[in-house]
């Protein structure tokens, strides 16, 4: 009787979903609170975070939320968006956001 052949990354990756392959990304690439300060004005990682977002946003069909989040990916990439303040140590009033 043969062994039975061990599941490799190709054969998990081609049993997930389109979605659930977006939303893994997605979770890999989003910025925790550990790594906020580090990572809050990268804009290589901002921009995965947002566009990794949209993806799922689209796949779920909805693509006024999926746009929303191209639009800030974009604006990292272009510089025309910046990281707001540290929550624990920027503006307490929240005004602006």
């Amino acid at each position: 009787m043969p062994e039975p052949t061990p599941l490799t990354k190709t054969n998990t990756l081609s049993e997930l979903s389109t979605l659930e392959l977006a939303q893994a990304l997605a979770e890999r690439l989003t910025i925790t609170p550990n790594d906020w300060h580090r990572l809050k004005s990268n804009r290589k990682a901002r921009a995965c975070e947002q566009a990794t977002a949209a993806l799922v946003f689209l796949l779920k069909e909805q693509p006024e939320e999926a746009l929303i989040r191209f639009q800030q990916a974009s604006g990292w990439l272009d510089r025309s968006i910046s990281a707001p303040p540290c929550p624990s140590h920027g503006d307490h009033g929240r005004s602006g956001n």
